[in-house]
């Protein structure tokens, strides 16, 4: 499967494979790709806001200038005509910012980032295929019992897994219930493993 997204000058292509994700990208600063196991994307996400600061400031500048401008020709009692120029070219840099402006869901996996351009369109259908493929590797990954591991490790280890959210909490239980079956451990888990 394959979704691809576009705003401005900047193309992010995102090819799920059986195993991993390849994330491509383009932009106005170059180009690459780096492929990431699902189980190593992040629950946590941050996000990024890519603008023309630049054009930004000087927008604002150009409209204090108009401001005082206006204002001085209003005071000295002299025509408005030609005074609205600054302010004009200052609001039309703010808005041409704005419009430009490009905001990203950012994954900070260990060999590499994701960004998700925000968009109406493929944003969440994007996040909720991650999610889900994400979910089902670390579930193939660490949702069993290994007998080589101490109890307490096999204890943490399902008490992570449920707050990743790969496991629910009756899941998590009925785990942590087995790890004491197979462990020999007579004692029920206390109420503290799952919160």
């Amino acid at each position: 499967m394959k979704i691809e997204q576009k705003k401005w000058s900047n193309q992010h292509t995102f090819t799920f494979g059986n195993d991993a994700l390849n994330f491509a990208y383009k932009d106005k600063s170059g180009s690459g790709d780096v492929d990431i196991p699902y189980g190593e994307i992040p629950k946590k996400s941050s996000i990024r806001i890519e603008q023309n600061t630049w054009l930004r400031n000087v927008g604002y500048i150009w409209c204090v200038l108009g401001v005082i401008q206006i204002g001085l020709a209003l005071v000295g009692g002299k025509p408005l005509s030609g005074t609205g120029f600054w302010l004009m070219l200052g609001a039309g840099c703010l808005a041409w910012s704005y419009f430009t402006k490009v905001k990203y869901t950012v994954f900070q996996a260990p060999n590499g980032s994701l960004f998700v351009i925000q968009d109406d369109k493929t944003h969440d259908k994007i996040i909720e295929e991650l999610m889900s493929r994400r979910k089902l590797q670390m579930r193939a990954w660490y949702d069993h019992i290994d007998g080589n591991k101490s109890v307490e490790i096999e204890l943490a280890k399902f008490k992570w897994l449920q707050e990743q959210d790969v496991l629910t909490k009756e899941e998590a239980t009925q785990r942590i219930s087995q790890v004491h079956a197979e462990y020999g451990v007579t004692t029920p888990p206390s109420p503290r493993t799952l919160n």
